[in-house]
């Protein structure tokens, strides 16, 4: 299939997975994760109507989108991978969205970053639901704390919870723990699912999903 086949095709599913849990049409929105791929190959995408994408790298998005976000004013750009502190400034100036706040010093940099460049992003809180040493994100039992230090401290905006579950476990237990979570937290938004598990993750409440090859193929 052409991209803007299996665009059409994720986007079908996400409107059957919407009516399925009864969720309203709309509901959840599609974040294109463009990461590997160069401004040519995302021009299709964007031709196509998808104005949501995803990147997991600050350095390689200045590489693309600078110039496709001058062509096209209402894309939205969303940090979906780890983000290093010497790269907060870089990350502010170019992403509208960063789901990856997943320690302290992150939302000490972003907080500080954000008031020096007069902007406000909207930020997403990593959590660790798998308790995987090897992943990012903060522990389940201390998100809401986390959560409070950002807003009622920081002042940062924090619209949602994020998640990647371990990739050998049913994902639906990580996906209805965010869910909790997020109501504990008060926030509104779970940016949950990728390209093998999203309609699962729509089924349990998220208001975003993150799909990649399922659009662009295999990297």
């Amino acid at each position: 299939m052409e991209l803007q086949e299996r665009l059409n095709d994720v986007r079908s599913r996400i409107a059957a997975a919407e009516r399925e849990a009864g969720r309203s049409a709309g509901s959840v929105q599609l974040v294109a994760v463009s990461k590997t791929f160069e401004a040519d190959a995302i021009r299709p995408a964007i031709d196509a109507g998808q104005r949501v994408f995803g990147e997991n790298r600050v350095q390689e998005s200045q590489g693309k989108w600078p110039a496709l976000k001058a062509e096209h004013q209402d894309i939205e750009l969303h940090l979906i991978g780890p983000l290093q502190s010497n790269k907060a400034a870089d990350a502010v100036a170019l992403f509208d969205v960063i789901e990856t706040v997943d320690r302290e010093k992150i939302a000490r940099a972003l907080a500080e970053e954000m008031r020096r460049q007069g902007k406000a992003l909207r930020l997403y809180v990593q959590v660790n639901t798998g308790l995987e040493p090897q992943k990012a994100g903060i522990a389940p039992d201390d998100t809401p704390a986390f959560v409070a230090l950002c807003r009622d401290e920081l002042g940062l905006s924090i619209e949602g919870l994020m998640c990647i579950p371990p990739a050998e476990e049913n994902p639906g237990p990580h996906f209805a723990l965010l869910a909790k979570l997020a109501l504990k937290c008060g926030v509104e938004k779970l940016s949950m699912g990728m390209s093998g598990d999203y309609g699962t993750a729509i089924a349990f409440g998220a208001t975003s999903v993150r799909v990649g090859s399922a659009i662009f193929g295999t990297r």
